[in-house]
């Protein structure tokens, strides 16, 4: 009979202006391992995107230019062939062959990204065609109602997100309440091989069961929803309560330091605007003075000027009364018709006594004009003594706020500024968990409603006592073979739909336990079925396995001082050669496995191997 399976080969994003960005695997053992934030859980998403997740994946400025994604598989008979999607959602082109660069030329089939079992031109459909599970159905409630079996159903189970394999609850459950019957029902179809096809209703839903389990739906999305935004946004609300407080002292702290540091703009712009005004008002007293003294200076050549004429006339009336008979300098009458005893305006004495009288005036007003220009004069030098100091002194106030204390208050503003809008992103973060909170809460109540009336929207399947203990046998086998701890008894217990491992549930275990013995499970069903001749897609992916036990939460957890890592991997390469698993850690794996072809290294710097995913790395032939 013909093995049935899919093989992942590789991935590729492609767009018109970058090169193509491309991580290939291999049958058995794939790792990828190394630095954080290069991307590879982001492989582990778009994977789980190409086989029909919903989007949108997350975006960074490393993925800006690619616009197609192509995922090239092919099944354990040979068939190779290619998805292509576009990196904003949206159905599926399918290519026969494996495209690594571009899309081939021609016209794919498109395939719908929505699963109908009524027709065959969807992902879904398609995939379980290749692994024999086309047409099967699984239960969905406690009214015994099926559905047609999802792909997604079993994405699920063989994509363990770094979230999902940490979680506090059973590998079954994906924290959606109304899809737990039918997760649990898949599972029971992987491990049997038998669907619920033969299944009839018990009876119809009622309309406040409808109501009820809508409402369950609508919640358990919001609640999906509100999850992811808390994970990308937020920390834990202790965390958050204890960062608001430190945040609430430090813009105490800095509110004071930016007070003090305005009130010294405040006094330095003021003292800066005072000098400003004197030295204003020192340039304008000085301008006047200068063209007083300029003014006062014609004057007093006027002045001196009408002294020497004044002078004049006193000296030349003086020689005149000395003189002979003589023709009247005046009015031009001769000697013998000169009348001295009767009044003349050409009277010399008289005019020299005038010139004599206006000379005292002017000479008086020269005096009073010499004292102003004397004191202007000595005004004006102390203004020209005082004025450079002045403008130094502003100069050196202007530089003191431009340079101290305008940069300081700046970067000050700045940080309050920061961490105001700090304080306004944790606040909202906490409100996102009050939300969270308030969802989870509703959904509580809906579900005691919904056990109160008989229980619709989860059921117990009934896991066959058989199929379940052998499945546990495997389970035990592998933590053995891994070297886990006091590894004696494993069971799975059905109330639970989980493992008990050593007498206590896993879930009651750290997260470090719980990641591991999450692969354990993942891997032990993989195996199982495998062995069994049961129906699997083929193929697994975990992100991130190891790296929680390496910061343990409490004793039991502290699975440093054990080889559990290099034993791991070993048991890994001695898988089933029809498996392919893919193992994304940030932890190094031991060097023997570093050395393996299907083995990469995203180390996080330029120049060294590969940077990351996005990053060019040197092409490498198609692995065999």
């Amino acid at each position: 009979m013909t093995a049935l399976g899919l093989r992942i080969r590789h991935l590729t994003f492609i767009g018109p202006v970058r090169p193509p960005a491309t991580m290939e695997f291999g049958p058995g053992l794939n790792v990828i391992y190394g630095a954080s934030d290069t991307g590879k859980s982001f492989i582990v998403d778009s994977i789980d995107y190409m086989l029909g997740g919903k989007g949108p994946l997350r975006h960074f400025k490393e993925r800006d230019g690619y616009d197609r994604i192509l995922l090239a598989m092919e099944t354990l008979s040979g068939e190779q062939f290619t998805l292509q999607r576009s990196v904003d959602g949206g159905g599926f082109l399918l290519f026969d062959g494996l495209h690594f660069e571009k899309a081939p030329d021609g016209q794919g089939t498109p395939l719908m990204d929505i699963h109908n079992e009524k027709r065959a031109d969807n992902l879904s459909m398609f995939l379980l065609e290749k692994i024999g599970l086309a047409g099967k159905r699984i239960r969905k409630n406690a009214r015994m109602e099926t559905q047609s079996l999802s792909f997604r159903n079993l994405a699920r189970l063989i994509i363990v997100n770094e979230e999902e394999i940490i979680q506090k609850r059973s590998p079954l459950s994906d924290g959606n309440y109304t899809a737990d019957t039918a997760n649990t029902s898949a599972f029971k179809l992987m491990i049997t091989g038998l669907d619920d096809s033969a299944l009839t209703a018990t009876r119809s839903a009622s309309a406040e069961e409808n109501s009820r389990e809508g409402q369950l739906e609508l919640l358990d999305q919001l609640i999906t929803d509100m999850k992811r935004q808390v994970k990308e946004l937020a920390g834990a609300p202790s965390e958050l309560e204890a960062q608001l407080e430190k945040l609430d002292a430090s813009i105490a702290e800095r509110g004071q330091q930016l007070a003090s540091s305005e009130a010294q703009y405040r006094e330095a712009s003021a003292k800066r605007r005072d000098l400003l005004t004197r030295l204003d008002e020192g340039n304008n007293r000085l301008t006047e003075i200068t063209n007083l003294l300029d003014r006062f200076t014609l004057l007093d050549d006027h002045y001196i000027s009408d002294l020497e004429r004044l002078k004049g006339i006193e000296e030349a009336g003086s020689l005149f009364s000395a003189l002979t008979e003589a023709a009247c300098p005046l009015c031009g009458a001769l000697a013998e018709h000169h009348r001295l005893k009767d009044e003349c305006d050409g009277n010399v004495e008289a005019v020299v006594a005038a010139a004599h009288a206006e000379a005292v005036k002017i000479q008086l007003r020269q005096s009073e004009l010499q004292d102003t220009i004397a004191n202007l004069e000595r005004e004006q030098k102390s203004f020209e003594r005082r004025l450079p100091k002045v403008e130094a002194y502003y100069h050196a106030a202007a530089r003191q706020i431009e340079t101290l204390l305008a940069p300081a208050l700046r970067q000050l503003r700045t940080g309050y500024g920061q961490l105001a809008d700090k304080k306004g992103e944790v606040r909202e973060a906490l409100g996102f968990h009050k939300t969270l909170k308030d969802l989870e809460d509703r959904k509580i109540k809906l579900l005691a409603e919904d056990s109160a009336n008989g229980g619709t929207s989860a059921a117990d399947i009934g896991l066959p006592s058989t199929a379940v203990d052998a499945f546990a046998t495997e389970v035990l086998s592998i933590l053995k073979a891994w070297h886990f701890p006091n590894a004696d008894r494993v069971h799975f217990d059905p109330k639970a739909k989980d493992l008990v491992i050593n007498g206590k549930d896993r879930i009651s275990y750290g997260k470090g336990m719980r990641a591991i013995t999450q692969a354990a499970f993942s891997i032990g069903l993989m195996e199982f079925c495998h062995k069994n001749g049961m129906p699997h897609p083929g193929f697994l992916i975990l992100d991130s396995p190891l790296l929680s036990y390496r910061k343990p939460d409490n004793q039991e957890d502290d699975l440093r001082g054990t080889d559990l890592n290099s034993q791991f991997y070993a048991y890994l390469q001695g898988l089933n050669a029809d498996g392919q698993v893919i193992i994304v850690e940030n932890s190094d794996p031991p060097a023997a496995v570093q050395l393996l072809p299907q083995v990469t290294k995203f180390i996080g710097k330029e120049g060294e191997q590969r940077f990351g995913y996005f990053e060019k790395a040197t092409p490498t032939p198609l692995l065999p």
